[in-house]
């Protein structure tokens, strides 16, 4: 799950596959994590699994709002579809992956993501360069000194 604000990803679940049980876990934990209240918006494509009842349905338990692209609007993705270019060429490009195991895989991508991603890597879009961790802590202090 992806935090179109600063750039941070807020969850990540992987797995052989893409089923519906897979984005609903992601889902699950950034809503417990994070605790947005009712009212914030969910996007993603039109995939199987996020037109399912099951997802719509987790969306409710949250009071979530369900954003989704038409079949074929790339544009609408745009920041997550960079998200993935950049973690390929800059980790899984680099290393080969086919004499790791799955779980050797998915520790390493959660490291990069969770750890540099998240943390350390400057980011071309955020304010002052701020890494997405530390860019929401910023604005998240300036919310409620306003506040």
């Amino acid at each position: 799950m992806f935090d179109a604000c600063g750039g941070e990803i807020v969850s990540l679940a992987m797995d052989s596959n893409m089923k519906k049980e897979l984005c609903i876990r992601a889902l699950t934990e950034a809503f417990e994590m994070r605790q947005p209240g009712a009212g914030v918006i969910v996007h993603s494509d039109a995939g199987s699994q996020f037109t399912s009842i099951a997802y719509k349905q987790t969306l409710g338990k949250f009071k979530a709002i369900q954003s989704m692209s038409d079949v074929g609007k790339c544009y609408d993705n745009a920041r997550m579809e960079s998200f993935f270019a950049t973690l390929k060429k800059e980790l899984l490009y680099r290393i080969d992956t086919t004499k790791m195991t799955r779980e050797q895989v998915k520790t390493l991508v959660w490291q990069y993501t969770m750890v540099y991603y998240n943390r350390k890597r400057i980011s071309t879009v955020n304010e002052d360069g701020l890494p997405p961790t530390l860019y929401r802590l910023k604005v998240t202090k300036k919310k409620n000194v306003v506040a």
